[in-house]
């Protein structure tokens, strides 16, 4: 049903409540989408939990690792990597140094960012998007200029930052992309992090961070450069390395839970066990970015792009999606080899070089491949 409201038309929920629900939301916030293993973990939570936690230090690690609780509740895996990476992030969260998450693109550091801030503190909206263009304002706080002009500075003026609501409330804040934010609204954050307040000199005031405050950042290692860290604001930080997936079955595996979830959300048909094709995406993707093939006999030249995780569930999900609406059910070479050279080929004249003699030396000669090798050829033209 559409509501008319001057030119621009107004949608409401087809639930006809008035509300969303997280099951009309195309991506759901993390607390809301896994929002049943968080009440079972709490209600089974019997370990110390820090001020304002949700859940204790090790409820939280077995949110994102997964495991089974107790009474027979299966806790499903969100992050799939070394058990020490996640003790040692969310042991800092219980400190007063905030937590840096680096790696290259792909290594899910926004996913862990995410889940992190819904396990601690039952609530991952209070983030801050890093760009070119973030303003001060963003980390801090802005005005409501319409009661500045009519009242002049006041607190009902003020529009708090994400990062100063969750000092006020106790809360985990986020900021993405860290070393896209131009390095004078970085250092914004210094005093937040060393002495825990945020002046507001407008009013001669200040908010002070109540116990479980606490922000995680990430930033993303290709960045070096672009806007590095100053020392200074390095310093608040404890940083952890989130890597690529060590084995091709471990990233196999993240890529097949993830299209699975990504599939259920976008309601995508079912379609048949695809892992045969994943195993080789993952293949040619591991290959390409490592600059050699998985038997260590062919040396390779890499491509521009980074050819990451994400990548790869992003070339599978949309196989899927052709697979189920134009083939025949099944994931085939044919419906992931377009996604493939969109992927490798970032700049079409050293990538397409590249892939080209990857596909005549590798592809063309391994044994099970040629459906393949056809496939790809067709799309490279």
């Amino acid at each position: 049903m559409t509501v008319s409201v001057g030119p621009t038309p107004v949608h409401q929920p087809p639930n006809g409540s008035g509300t969303v629900t997280p099951a009309q939301v195309l991506r759901p916030h993390a607390e809301e989408a896994f929002a049943a293993e968080l009440a079972a973990l709490a209600a089974q939570d019997d370990r110390p939990r820090p001020t304002r936690w949700r859940l204790s230090p090790w409820a939280v690690a077995t949110y994102l690792l997964g495991g089974s609780l107790p009474d027979g509740t299966v806790i499903t895996p969100k992050y799939i990597g070394p058990r020490r990476i996640v003790e040692v992030a969310v042991t800092t969260l219980a400190t007063d140094r905030a937590l840096l998450l680096l790696g290259v693109p792909g290594t899910a550091k926004t996913w862990v960012s995410e889940h992190l801030a819904a396990a601690v503190s039952g609530d991952s909206t209070l983030l801050v998007q890093g760009t070119a263009g973030t303003p001060e304002e963003a980390v801090r706080y802005g005005w409501n200029y319409a009661r500045l002009l009519a009242h002049g500075p006041s607190r009902d003026a003020l529009v708090p930052s994400p990062v100063m609501r969750a000092m006020a409330d106790g809360m985990t804040a986020r900021v993405e992309e860290l070393t896209r934010i131009p390095a004078d609204v970085q250092d914004t954050l210094i005093t937040i992090l060393s002495e825990k307040t945020l002046p507001i000199p407008e009013l001669g005031q200040e908010v002070q961070a109540v116990h479980g405050f606490n922000l995680i950042a990430t930033a993303n290692d290709r960045d070096r450069g672009v806007n590095e860290l100053s020392s200074a604001l390095r310093r608040r930080f404890n940083t952890v390395v989130l890597p690529l997936p060590q084995t091709p079955e471990a990233e196999v595996d993240i890529v097949t839970r993830r299209v699975r979830q990504l599939g259920r959300s976008l309601d995508l048909p079912a379609v048949p066990d695809g892992v045969d094709e994943i195993r080789r995406v993952v293949t040619v993707f591991r290959e390409l970015r490592d600059g050699i093939t998985t038997d260590g006999r062919t040396k390779l030249k890499s491509p521009s792009g980074t050819l990451s995780t994400a990548e790869a569930i992003s070339v599978v999900t949309g196989g899927l999606a052709l697979a189920a609406h134009f083939g025949d059910g099944v994931l085939r070479a044919g419906d992931v080899a377009a996604g493939i050279l969109g992927a490798v080929v970032r700049d079409p004249a050293a990538d397409r070089v590249v892939w080209r003699e990857y596909l005549e030396t590798v592809v063309r000669e391994r044994d099970g491949w040629a459906d393949f090798y056809r496939a790809c050829r067709e799309v490279s033209g």
